[in-house]
Order: C-alpha cells, then structure tokens, then sequence
C-alpha cells in the first residue's frame, strides 16, 4: 500500500497530478479541493494517498489532508459508490460541509452533485449518519499555495476538470461560461463553477 508521497510536482492537468518521487512520476488523481492547495510546477509537494488495484489497471489517489482521505476511504465504503464518484463528491462539498449535510440529512444538496441520483443522496446518508458525528480528522497537513496550471486555455481546462468529475459536457460548459471573468485562472473557473453547481 503506498500511503504518501513526498516528492516534486511536474505536472498539472485536472484532476490528475504527476508527483516526481526520486525520478520516479506517480501519477495521482485529486479531488478539486486537494488541486487549489497545490503550489506551483517544480515545487515540493506532499499528497496523503490510497492505492487502487483492478484487474485492468492501479490508480493512486491523492489528498491534501487527512480529512479528504478519510472520507474518501468512508465514501467508497457505500455500495455502489466508486473511486471517481467519490472524487467528485469531494470537489463539490467541503469536508466539514459534507458531514453537516449528512448529519441534518439533507440530501437536497447531495443531489447537486454530479452522479448523485436521489436514491445514492439518500444511501450516503442512511449509511453516513452513525459516522458523522466522529472525529473525521480535519487537520491540515499544512499550508499550500495555489500555482498555475500548463493548459491551452484556462476555460478548456476547467471544462475538462468538469467532464472527467461527471458533469455533462453541455453542463460544464454552463457552469464554466456563468462564471468566467478575464484573467481567470483554470483553479478559480473550477472553484467558482463548483460553487454555482451547488447553490
């Protein structure tokens, strides 16, 4: 099982990152919330991480902090809850946010959630609730800047983020051209669409 890596960014392209660890590229996938903490290309990074293994292929999965790794580890749990469906989940909704939702019971606002039907919204509860109110670990490993992303375009880029976490192609254009402003990086396009597609 890989746990962490320490090591240097050297690639950006949402949602996945490349860490180099001693000459060795990890190619990590991260929720949004793990993506706006990373600092810029050739900085040091560390990504707390769970390692996947299928049949047809390994995937590492990466986080910034404790919390997001534990509820990713929680979520997956769910019957027919999946690595990428919980990867979307944690771009949407804040950690904390996500077990205050699961505590009241609100599934309205899981609903929101790309992949998220009425009867998963309502499962995630039912199975979540016991767990909601234990320590989920929110401390953070530490503080991280923000740092560009190599894209074409700020707006393709974000785009592509919102497909590959569900959203439908004519949904993630919706989202992203509410939303842009000139000047905009890819980080803010994504952070401010999320926020639009939860309200």
């Amino acid at each position: 099982m890989i746990a962490r890596l320490s090591g240097i960014l050297i690639a950006k392209q949402p949602p996945q990152l490349i860490v180099d660890v001693h000459g060795v590229g990890y190619e990590v996938e991260v929720p949004m919330s793990t993506l706006f903490r990373m600092p810029a290309l050739g900085a040091a990074v560390v990504l707390l991480t769970h390692f996947v293994v299928r049949e047809d292929a390994q995937l590492l999965y990466g986080f910034a902090t404790q919390a997001e790794k534990n509820l990713f580890r929680e979520i997956i749990k769910i019957s027919g809850i999946g690595p990428k469906l919980a990867l979307a989940i944690l771009s949407g909704i804040d950690v904390d946010d996500f077990w205050a939702t699961v505590r009241i019971g609100e599934t309205g606002r899981l609903v929101k959630l790309p992949g998220i039907g009425k009867k998963t919204a309502e499962r995630i509860v039912i199975e979540m609730r016991d767990k909601a109110g234990a320590d989920t670990g929110s401390s953070a490993l530490g503080r991280l800047e923000s740092g560009d992303i190599i894209a074409a375009s700020p707006l393709a880029e974000a785009r592509a983020a919102l497909e590959s976490l569900g959203y439908k192609p004519i949904e993630a254009q919706k989202l992203t051209d509410a939303v842009t402003k000139d000047g905009m990086s890819t980080d803010q396009i994504i952070r401010e669409a999320l926020k639009r597609a939860i309200r």
